[in-house]
């Protein structure tokens, strides 16, 4: 057989058939000869799940540990120092600032001196690092005094550097706690169904949601320690809904200030809320899901469209070609 067999169109169309034949004949066969593995592969989950239980247990227990010491960390000196000559709490800070650190986790007194002096610092560190491109690595054709208006409008950006790495840190953990909250809500709800108190509940959930989401584990574990020694339990519900900032969570907390006001149980109120949180879920997961055809229409444009028409046309052309 020479070249211009393999290149004739009854070649290549015999040989795309037989391909099509081929895979059909193995989707088919397939299915017939694999062996049910539903068993083993339930019995690995489960055992890689336990596992993944007590490693995050672990990494729960060390991150309680971690928060336990930071409360009790304070800045260096001499960050504490500068920041307090040059009065950065009342310029740069508020109380949402505050709110803002600890929705992103970071919690005592020295995240805030950590966080006022990078916005500080690092604009003169990215305009040293400017000036030395600038005059350094770019060539010499702009003026002097162009490259340091630069230089300076660049070195900009490094105020708000701090800002944009503090909210993208709060929507990272929010993601993580409002995925993990209606299986914690279930969790409670059990616990609280079958006779446990609403302390008891969060700690037994704190330690079995940790698998999921270490971050709600760990609000968790810090509501349970402030209603053991806060004089009002409203106070703890409502600091459990400023560190987490999602809307789910505040929900829930403000029916259970409801509940121990009003006398209603405690296990109805979770009930409603519980089932009003997954229909939330449901609702977002509906809305990604919508939103995928016109996301999706660019990527088929560009990549599959020009396979497919060159699929079709393509042995059209070698036709056309072959006959003249």
């Amino acid at each position: 057989m020479d070249l211009e067999t393999f290149a004739s169109s009854q070649f290549l169309a015999a040989a795309l058939a037989m391909i099509a034949v081929t895979g059909t004949i193995f989707s088919l066969v397939l299915p017939l000869l694999s062996r049910d593995t539903l068993k083993a592969r339930m019995k690995t989950v489960a055992i890689e799940r336990d596992k993944l239980r007590a490693k995050e247990r672990a990494r729960l227990q060390a991150n309680q540990n971690e928060a336990k010491m930071s409360l009790r960390n304070q800045p260096k000196a001499q960050m504490k120092s500068v920041v307090d000559r040059l009065n950065l709490k009342e310029m740069l800070s508020d109380e949402s600032t505050v709110e803002n650190l600890r929705m992103a986790g970071y919690r005592g007194s020295a995240p805030l001196y950590y966080y006022l002096t990078a916005r500080i610092a690092l604009p003169a560190v990215i305009f040293v690092i400017s000036i030395f491109y600038a005059f350094v690595i770019m060539p010499a054709t702009l003026p002097a005094f162009s490259k340091v208006c630069f230089c300076i409008a660049f070195s900009g950006l490094g105020a708000f550097l701090p800002n944009l790495y503090l909210k993208n840190k709060i929507d990272k953990r929010k993601l993580t706690i409002q995925r993990a909250w209606p299986d914690a809500l279930d969790l409670m709800l059990i616990c609280v169904e079958s006779g446990m108190s609403i302390e008891e509940g969060f700690k037994r959930v704190a330690e079995e949601v940790g698998v999921q989401s270490a971050e709600l584990a760990e609000e968790l574990s810090l509501t349970t320690a402030e209603l053991s020694f806060l004089s009002e339990r409203r106070s703890a519900y409502e600091n459990l809904a400023k560190r987490t900032g999602v809307d789910g969570v505040k929900n829930v907390m403000m029916a259970l200030i409801q509940a121990e006001r009003y006398g209603t149980p405690v296990g109805t109120a979770l009930r409603t809320m519980a089932d009003d949180t997954r229909e939330m879920r449901m609702q977002l997961a509906e809305q990604k899901a919508a939103s995928l055809p016109p996301k999706l229409t660019v990527p088929m444009i560009l990549f599959f469209l020009p396979v497919l028409f060159f699929i079709i046309m393509g042995p059209a052309v070698m036709q056309v070609l072959a006959t003249f």
